[in-house]
């Protein structure tokens, strides 16, 4: 939870340390230019690199597994039980201690780590004002044994799942009013720490329904899917703990399934737990493992159908609209989506066919095909878009993109969605704003984040640590992937979604530069922390960078209820569009009145123009421009060889020109909006050997350089 401004406050702590970082420029589909944003598009040489369609990974180290569980060991200890009231565990008489994983580890000077818990320590008890362990990394630990134990065999992983799934039902509280909810901090000696400092809500953290309570559902779905041969009589315990968790939805959230809350004139689904597509989708991802295991529970099938309809009902925008498909996170928010906790699209993708569901997997691929390309055009998978792009890029954010485009691709027949997991996936080893592996498989450690201008927080808990080792899991399945996301190491460049501040431009008539005291708006934030205030009668001009490309023009304004007139954009002589000053529409359950939203424009912004006018007949705050090339790029390096990823936001069919060096080609594979191949055209040898790259309209497609 490395945001700071958005809803939930974060348990990931972020210490910036400097690093070191050199992005070499070594293939660009648009010339030399930094790493971070490539120059505008034009014809461009592409140096010699890769030699086929794919250079291969060394043999040795595709073959060996990526996932290192030793210092998620590390994380791990004991944990001394006894029977207090409403909570105890399975065999807790004849096993009086679980396990449990610290929930930070602080790398010190000499490489090794220090064991954290949360809050500050008291050294007269021992105690921490939250805990040394948590429900939430108790119940993620618990997925990854169970998940590794089911793909190797290994009898240590079944063990350490066996324990943490103890410890996890521990934490659940057995009776009273609070019953089936979960606590979720606790001290090492096994003291429950109900109300922590400082303070989480619920609080009394057990008080309601809650993310621990979304996460405990998802370990004890996974849980009984694995134990229900190996051990029926655990099986068992993890099934009736589950039916208590169900209930206490069904009594919270689920209880008002069919209902819908107003956020800002939008109707929002308002049975999702929390509130949040997010915390639905990790109890969903559990469900759907334990419906498949045990298709007769009737009462679980409702309720994991009616989560997965919350979840897809939260699909917003398209690609030519923000959010570009995915699906937010928090239904009291139009114009906030986060990486963190972002399962979402795995979840939908998963649960969509074992419930037969199409549209949750409408919603997956919607998130997958369109949004997810964009994100990584943009600079990467950012940790928040609220709406503009920013914040640390963290573990937990790029699992989520990983196993989202992995589930999608399974479930949709999307073989395209593989090679833009493969991109993401190469940020655990290089290819990041850092420029440096995140993920170390000699040592099973994963730094705890990389700030937008490379820092690294080389610090590895278990929040990271789980969230590396579930991406490296889902590598060594995918054998095909794995080798894939190897060869990605690097960087070089991205070209996609960039903003143009309102204060940089020059104003006409009355208007005037503010700068409020915060940023957060209680749905969203003001980028750069200030917008443009316009009278009746003023316009605002705002230069752009040069491109030879059209190019999608999102003007972000901070709507009020009350209309307001309207604001008309031009380019030259020619109209893009307007966009209403207010209209909101009615606030309901969101935390401000009116809506800071980037709205599309009738047309595209012609590839000559060099600035974009504002002109209003009304007051209007007008934040900054988002401005989406109608093709981006991604394009990386490594061992795999050199890359790019062309993503299309236009309507019709794009062909770009790419200069080769003698005695090379390209090796195109074209996909279209859903990840779906398109067939090769007739004249497509021609095409890859003069350098044209085609693009289906909303769809993508991966270059290589191939020889001759």
């Amino acid at each position: 939870m490395t945001h700071n401004d958005v809803r939930l406050k974060s348990r990931n702590r972020f210490t910036a340390v400097a690093v070191s970082a050199s992005m070499l420029l070594l293939l660009s589909p648009f010339g030399a230019g930094a790493a971070s944003a490539a120059p505008a598009p034009g014809t461009a040489t592409v140096p010699p690199g890769n030699t086929g369609k794919r250079a291969a990974v060394p043999a040795a180290a595709a073959a060996a597994p990526l996932t290192n569980l030793s210092h998620l060991n590390f994380l791990m200890d004991t944990v001394p039980l006894s029977p207090v009231e409403g909570h105890t565990t399975y065999q807790l008489d004849r096993i009086p201690s679980a396990q449990a994983p610290w929930t930070y580890a602080d790398k010190k000077a000499d490489g090794s780590y220090a064991r954290i818990g949360g809050g500050g320590l008291d050294p007269a008890t021992g105690h921490w004002s939250q805990g040394a362990y948590n429900a939430d990394d108790i119940a993620r630990t618990a997925v990854v044994y169970l998940r590794h134990w089911q793909q190797t065999g290994d009898a240590a992983s079944k063990e350490h799942a066996f324990q943490t799934l103890r410890s996890l039902t521990y934490l659940q509280t057995t009776a009273g009013p609070n019953a089936g909810n979960v606590v979720l901090w606790q001290q090492p000696d096994g003291t429950l720490t109900p109300s922590a400092k400082p303070v989480e809500l619920p609080d009394p953290s057990d008080s309601a329904e809650s993310y621990w309570l979304a996460r405990t559902v998802w370990a004890l779905g996974e849980g009984y899917a694995a134990f229900a041969g190996a051990d029926p009589a655990f099986a068992s315990f993890l099934q009736q703990r589950l039916q208590l968790a169900v209930g206490s939805l069904n009594k919270q959230s689920l209880a008002k399934y069919g209902t819908y809350d107003t956020a800002d004139g939008v109707k929002v689904p308002a049975w999702l737990i929390s509130g949040g597509a997010d915390a639905s989708a990790e109890a969903v991802l559990g469900l759907t493992a334990y419906v498949k295991a045990a298709p007769g529970d009737r009462v679980a099938t409702q309720a994991l159908t009616r989560l997965g309809e919350g979840v897809a009902a939260m699909s917003s925008g398209s690609g030519t609209q923000w959010p570009f498909g995915a699906i937010l996170p928090w239904n009291k928010s139009r114009t906030l989506w986060h990486a963190w906790g972002g399962m979402a699209p795995a979840a939908a993708a998963t649960a969509s066919t074992v419930l037969n569901q199409p549209r949750l997997l409408e919603a997956a691929v919607k998130d997958s095909a369109q949004f997810t390309p964009q994100l990584l055009a943009a600079g990467g998978p950012d940790n928040a878009w609220s709406p503009t792009p920013g914040e640390a890029q963290i573990a937990y954010g790029v699992d989520s993109r990983v196993q989202g485009l992995v589930a999608t691709a399974k479930a949709a027949k999307a073989p395209g969605l593989l090679d833009v997991a493969a991109i993401a996936a190469g940020w655990f080893f290089g290819a990041n704003p850092s420029g440096a592996p995140a993920y170390n498989p000699a040592a099973g450690t994963a730094i705890d984040g990389i700030e937008p201008d490379g820092r690294v927080n080389p610090n590895s808990g278990a929040e990271s640590t789980i969230h590396a080792l579930l991406t490296m899991l889902a590598l060594d399945a995918n054998p095909e992937l794995k080798s894939k996301a190897l060869g990605i190491t690097r960087t070089v460049s991205t070209h996609g979604l960039s903003v143009v501040e309102a204060e940089s431009g020059a104003i006409t008539g009355n208007g005037t530069v503010v700068k409020p005291a915060s940023a957060w708006t209680g749905e969203a934030n003001i980028s750069d922390g200030a917008y443009v205030a316009l009278k009746a009668g003023a316009s605002l001009s705002l230069p752009l960078p040069a491109a030879d490309e059209p190019r999608n023009i999102y003007p972000i304004i901070n709507q009020g209820i009350a209309p307001a007139g309207s604001t008309s954009w031009t380019a030259g002589k020619g109209p893009l569009g307007s966009t209403l000053n207010g209209g909101a529409g009615a606030q309901g359950i969101t935390d401000a009145p009116g809506i800071l939203f980037p709205f599309a424009l009738k047309r595209a912004l012609p590839a000559p123009a060099a600035a974009v006018v504002g002109t209003t007949d009304g007051d209007v705050a007008l934040d900054a421009l988002l401005v989406q090339p109608q093709l981006s790029t991604v394009s990386v390096s490594g061992a795999g060889g050199q890359s790019t990823l062309y993503v299309s936001a236009a309507p019709e069919r794009i062909e770009r020109k790419v200069n080769l060096p003698a005695g090379f080609h390209l090796s195109q594979e074209a996909f279209d909006a859903s990840g779906r191949p398109v067939a090769p055209g007739p004249r497509q040898n021609e095409a890859d050997r003069s350098g044209r790259v085609a693009v289906a309209p909303g769809g993508f497609t991966w270059v290589t350089l191939a020889r001759n």
